[in-house]
Formats: C-alpha cells, sequence, structure tokens
C-alpha cells in the first residue's frame, strides 16, 4: 500500500513537471534565451526556495551557489522579509513618486544608502533594477554635461567583457562579445571599449606592473584619441562579474580614477554586484579599493532579491550642477516604480538584517577559507585558473593547462560540469568555459565544503565523459 502511495506521488510529481515544462516553453520566453536548446530540453522548474537552497517540482534539493543571479545575499524565505513586506502592502501598497510626492520608505531608504556609500555619494535615484539604474546614470551623466555648457562632452569609456544590464543604453556600455548578437542593435560612436583587466589567458607574458601599466597607457590614449573634451565618462565594474570574475591588477582602479580626474571624466563605478555585502563591505569603490566615484550603480543585494529595485546613487558635484535655481530646469526620466514603496521597505529590512547578524564580517571571515578550499581543485587537469574575492568566484576551464588554450566553445565545458553539479545537488553558473558563484553571505565552512567538494567530483565525472568523447586533454 506504501509503495503504491509512494509511486503515484511520484508519477503525479512528474506528470506536474512536465506540465509546467511544456507551459513554460509554450509561453514563457527567458532572458538570454538559447532557442535551440530551450525548445528541446527545456528549463528546470524551481518550485521552492529555504534559505540557501532551491527545490525542484521533482522534489530534488540544491544548494544555491549562485545565490539567485548574485543577489540572495541573505537567502530566501525570510519570515521577518515577507512581514515587513506584507505590512507596507497593508500600509500604501503604491505611491506616485513624480515630482512633489514622496513616501517614507523611499525616503528613508535613500537617506540610508547615503549614510553607507563613501564621500558626497549623497543622492539617490531609485529605478526598477541594475539595467535601469545603468541607463539612469547615462542620462544623468548626459543631463550634467549639458547643464554645465559642456554639449560635446557625450562619449562613454568602457571595458572589453563587462557587462552593465540589458536595456539599450546598459547592453552598449557593457563589452562582452556574447551578449552583441548581430540581430540586435547598439548605440553606435559615442561607446568606446578598451581591453579588459584579465591577465590569465591572455597577457601571461607581462609581469603584474607591466600589465597595470599598458592597461593604464591604452585608456589614457583611448581618451586623447577621443579628445577629452568629448569623454563624458568611464564605467567600471570593481570586479567584474558576469565576464568572468575579472579582478583587476592592483592599482587599477586608482589609477584609472587619477586619469578621470585628470581629464574631467566622471568615474561611474557599477557596484551592481559588489555593493551590499558581497566583497565583504556595504560598498567595494572606496572600502575595497580605495575610491570614492562620482556615481555608483546597485541593485541586486540592496533587496536580497526579495523585490526589484536599482539605486543610482551620485555626487554632490553633479547634484550642485543639475539642481542649480534659476534655470527652471526638469530631470525629465524616471519610473512608474521609482521609490516603490514595498521595494523600498523590502531593502531597509534587508539592511537592518545583514546589520544585525553581522553578515559582512562573515564574509570577511570565510573569504580565505572559500579561497583556500577553491585553490584545491588547481591539481585538476582541466583547471586552469581560480579567481575572485569574498564571495565572488570562478574557475576556469581549459583544455591545456600549460598554454591556456579553451575547449572548443560549442563544447560547452562549464556547462558540462554544472549538469553534472546539478544531480549531485550543486547549482553553479555556467558562462561557457565559466563555473561562477556567488553564494548567500549566511554561508558556513560545511557549506563552502559541499560547494568545493561536490564542484571536484562533477569535473572529474567531465573528465570521464570527456575520455569516453574521445577528446584529449593536457
Amino acid at each position: 500500500m506504501n509503495k503504491s502511495t509512494t509511486t503515484d506521488t511520484q508519477d503525479i510529481t512528474k506528470d506536474f513537471t512536465k506540465e509546467i515544462r511544456q507551459k513554460d516553453q509554450a509561453h514563457f520566453m527567458h532572458p538570454w534565451t538559447i532557442f535551440d536548446v530551450y525548445k528541446t530540453e527545456g528549463a528546470l522548474p524551481i518550485a521552492k526556495a529555504d534559505g540557501i537552497h532551491l527545490e525542484d517540482t521533482d522534489g530534488n534539493r540544491y544548494l544555491d551557489a549562485v545565490g539567485g543571479l548574485w543577489c540572495n545575499n541573505i537567502g530566501t524565505g525570510r519570515r521577518e522579509m515577507a512581514d515587513a513586506i506584507a505590512d507596507q502592502v497593508m500600509k500604501m501598497s503604491y505611491a506616485s513618486p513624480f515630482v512633489d510626492m514622496t513616501n517614507i520608505p523611499a525616503t528613508e531608504l535613500a537617506t540610508k544608502i547615503a549614510e553607507l556609500a563613501p564621500g558626497t555619494l549623497n543622492h539617490v535615484f531609485f529605478s526598477c533594477g541594475g539595467s535601469t539604474a545603468v541607463d539612469t546614470a547615462y542620462r544623468l551623466i548626459g543631463y550634467y554635461q549639458n547643464c554645465r555648457g559642456k554639449q560635446q562632452k557625450k562619449h562613454i569609456i568602457s571595458r572589453d567583457m563587462s557587462y552593465h544590464g540589458s536595456t539599450y543604453a546598459a547592453m552598449s556600455i557593457g563589452g562582452k562579445k556574447g551578449d552583441h548578437p548581430a540581430e540586435f542593435d547598439y548605440i553606435q560612436g559615442s561607446i568606446h571599449h578598451v581591453t579588459a583587466p584579465k591577465k590569465y589567458g591572455q597577457f601571461n607574458e607581462k609581469t603584474d606592473v607591466e600589465f597595470l601599466d599598458f592597461l593604464i597607457t591604452e585608456l589614457e590614449q583611448k581618451i586623447l584619441a577621443l579628445g577629452a573634451d568629448n569623454v563624458a565618462a568611464f564605467f567600471a565594474e570593481p570586479i567584474m562579474g558576469a565576464g568572468g570574475v575579472i579582478v583587476p591588477p592592483y592599482g587599477y582602479h586608482q589609477k584609472t580614477w587619477d586619469l578621470c580626474k585628470k581629464y574631467d571624466i566622471l568615474y561611474v563605478s557599477d557596484e551592481v554586484v559588489t555593493a551590499f555585502g558581497r566583497l565583504g563591505h556595504w560598498f567595494a569603490s572606496e572600502d575595497v579599493f580605495d575610491i570614492v566615484p562620482d556615481i555608483i550603480i546597485s541593485a541586486k543585494g540592496l533587496t536580497s532579491g526579495y523585490l526589484p529595485l536599482g539605486a543610482t546613487i551620485f555626487s554632490e558635484k553633479i547634484w550642485d550642477v543639475i539642481s542649480e535655481e534659476g534655470h527652471g530646469r526638469c530631470f525629465a526620466h524616471g519610473f512608474t516604480y521609482s521609490g516603490h514603496p514595498v521595494a523600498c521597505a523590502a531593502a531597509l529590512k534587508n539592511i537592518e538584517i545583514m546589520e544585525r547578524e553581522q553578515l559582512l564580517n562573515n564574509v570577511l571571515t570565510l573569504a580565505p577559507y572559500f579561497k583556500e578550499k577553491l585553490e584545491t581543485l588547481s591539481d585538476l587537469p582541466i583547471v586552469g585558473d581560480i579567481r575572485g574575492q569574498g564571495f565572488m568566484w570562478c574557475v576556469e576551464f581549459v583544455a591545456n593547462k600549460e598554454t591556456c588554450e579553451l575547449f572548443p566553445e560549442e563544447m560547452d565545458i562549464g556547462k558540462q560540469i554544472s549538469n553534472h553539479a546539478d544531480a549531485k545537488g550543486l547549482i553553479v553558473r555556467p558562462i561557457v568555459h565559466l563555473n561562477v558563484m556567488s553564494p548567500p553571505l549566511t554561508l558556513t565552512k560545511h557549506d563552502i565544503d559541499f560547494i568545493v567538494d561536490t564542484l571536484r567530483v562533477s569535473i572529474e565525472a567531465t573528465l570521464i565523459d570527456l575520455t569516453e568523447q574521445g577528446y584529449r586533454y593536457e
């Protein structure tokens, strides 16, 4: 009787999973849909989430080492987050943010962010996520330059392999080749890219000092080629996220910041990933890299993914210019959901939890162990580089460790490994040659052990697959 009931339950679960997959394929177009794969394989349907774990519709449980999408900093399913969101819904679910109306959560959150942000970054423009926060920064930069009579100062410099979001301006500013398929259009002529600060596999022959000198010289030459009077801003992630967790050489951000000051160029720090604890600090720009940018962009960890919210945080210098009296100016930009009271209430509660549970300190305490544990994977024949900081890590896989030769892209080696990890209860993010990890900040040493040990056996299983496929690695 029990056996029959169990079988019936399993059959019902499988039927439900099949139904969800079919509905999903028929109607839900996902971000970054790879059509040929999606039409045949579909998507993994997640039914539940609790803390650092996910559960699919078949009841399989996974440790989510991706942290949602760099965002589940306090973990999922927190009762006090649900209560704070519900309380705000009942008190006031929405209020217009336009012109001369405000709401208490948005005002309190802007004040809190200004308190946490470095320097004189005391002004906050809320949007719906990281991409819209980048687009807001892009428009703010042009507005600022026009207000100060620098109408020609409109060119933007970013980096190859960078990711700044998926809206029109944000994707144009980003420099990942895979995110620029020919079928899409992008802003042309005014956005430029310089070399990403990734030494491994590209500039191995250079010393760190030589590589840094090359990067800084290239940026200055780009500024001079465009004309400093034409360059409005430089965009940089403190650590490049989706481009492959690229940690720049020591002194890189200080020297790029110095160039921006020298040539009157705004420095924009895209901290959508690195802010709110991922590197063990509220913001990484000053506390980790010793710079105070003109603009900081944040989202993701701001609410730990409980509700969508982005923030463009900018300096008194910019505010003083754009708000100067006597011009009758209007900043004609915004969103229906700018400063949404429920999203802002969620962010305030999220920050409160992070402060109370000392999650920043947890990252600083465990990051060295995470690094040490991951580096034990370096004995595996296809593990080329292990890089990262805080709770932001990446393993890069290569076909030849001596030459850093990559596997053919169509092999999707990162996906092969992550498929094995899925089957063993671990979710890591595959990006072609990479496995990326950005787990919740609540992680323990035991969790780190599980992540790395499971990743090891997943890589070893992939090595067997490669041998069976007749593929040689060195």
